[in-house]
């Protein structure tokens, strides 16, 4: 197999066999679109196309439709493909209300779309819990909407999921403070399905794709974002790049037994943070950000007790890591080492130099450990 040909994320994707689906970010992406459409044109198209970060573009059956009093209503069923995720077969619907010249795109939460109670996520306190992504994507194909039809891209955008509220209690939603119902979540519009033993077996196979291509520093990713950090501090090939997913134990273990001369482990720092604290299994459902232990490296970091203790009750990792750069204690870059030597002991000595890389949702650098072997 050529190094073009098995490299890479989306090589390890058809690898599986398993076939992708589409987050709730991109169906209420969908049905913002045809429900904006048919507010200026009084049709809704059937289906509806969008355009995704990486430049795919989908179609989506309208499950819904309603145009009445100034304002219209699209439903997409959301298919997650082969991922056993709980939102699958959810009904995501997006309600389009004009506003007046100026106001630009405003997001509410409908039914089944929570709302955010605490600090620590990447959006406001009192905000529907509409990840970032999601509402650039929305606000995107507003404007191209709008271009199109003559419209002035001003819109009040109401997302909402069927049953929603029931759904998100089989998730974290409640224990990170949102309330309500679900989030509306993805980076590249594009659910990602995870079998554990095909994956692995995917991951396995990029390392001998690098190695036999000749690729003496391959980086494992945790998600696209990540993916985008590591090429752009590195310049690494797309062959050279893992996508391990949740799975950093099934790096390490392959590459101990089939080295490279440099592995870079580049992710979210609470993803990472677990594996600083010893789990090799990243995945939400299996492993959880440990906060005492993010206190006790706070406080070898120069916190007081106050912040330790702050930093033990904080709501997710994100919020302690802001907490502690707020008092210039440097958690970010002492889970990055604290995950490097936790690396190093999986690889028992293989003649590999491990360096760690954390990221926030934007992808900003917020802790790196240099390069070491055993």
């Amino acid at each position: 197999m050529s190094a073009a040909t098995g490299g890479g994320r989306e090589a390890q994707l058809k690898h599986t066999g398993l076939r992708p689906g589409w987050t709730t970010g991109a169906c209420a992406t969908a049905a913002t679109t045809a429900a904006y459409t048919a507010l200026l044109t009084g049709e809704f198209p059937d289906p509806v196309t969008i355009t995704l970060p990486k430049g795919q573009t989908p179609a989506f059956a309208l499950a819904a439709e309603s145009l009445a009093g100034g304002s219209a209503m699209a439903g997409i069923v959301k298919d997650a493909g082969d991922d056993p995720d709980v939102t699958h077969g959810a009904l995501v619907r997006a309600t389009v209300r004009l506003l007046p010249a100026g106001s630009g795109v405003v997001f509410r939460a409908g039914p089944g779309v929570g709302t955010v109670t605490r600090p620590g996520l990447p959006l406001d306190v009192g905000e529907p819990a509409i990840n970032p992504l999601p509402r650039q994507m929305m606000r995107d194909h507003v404007g191209v909407v709008a271009a199109r039809h003559g419209g002035g891209g001003d819109v009040e955008i109401t997302v909402s999921v069927d049953h929603g509220e029931d759904i998100a209690r089989s998730t974290w939603n409640p224990r990170l403070g949102i309330l309500g119902g679900l989030s509306i979540l993805g980076t590249t519009g594009i659910v990602v399905p995870y079998s554990c033993s095909a994956w692995i077996d995917s991951i396995r196979r990029g390392v001998d794709v690098a190695r036999a291509a000749g690729r003496t520093h391959v980086a494992g990713c945790t998600g696209s974002t990540s993916e985008k950090t590591v090429v752009a501090l590195y310049g690494l090939p797309e062959d050279a790049l893992l996508d391990m997913g949740d799975f950093a134990g099934a790096v390490l273990k392959y590459v101990r037994r089939h080295p490279v001369e440099r592995l870079t482990l580049c992710g979210g720092f609470a993803k990472l943070s677990k594996l600083a604290v010893g789990h090799l299994d990243l995945h939400s459902g299996r492993s959880q950000v440990d906060k005492a232990f993010l206190a006790e490296l706070a406080r070898q970091g120069g916190a007081d007790e106050a912040l330790a203790a702050e930093v033990a009750v904080a709501n997710t990792g994100l919020a302690a890591l802001q907490m502690c750069a707020a008092q210039g204690v440097p958690l970010g870059d002492l889970v990055a080492a604290a995950a490097r030597d936790q690396a190093l002991g999986v690889l028992r000595g293989a003649p590999v130099t491990v360096d760690v890389v954390c990221i926030d949702r934007g992808g900003t650098v917020v802790g790196r450990a240099e390069a070491r072997g055993a």
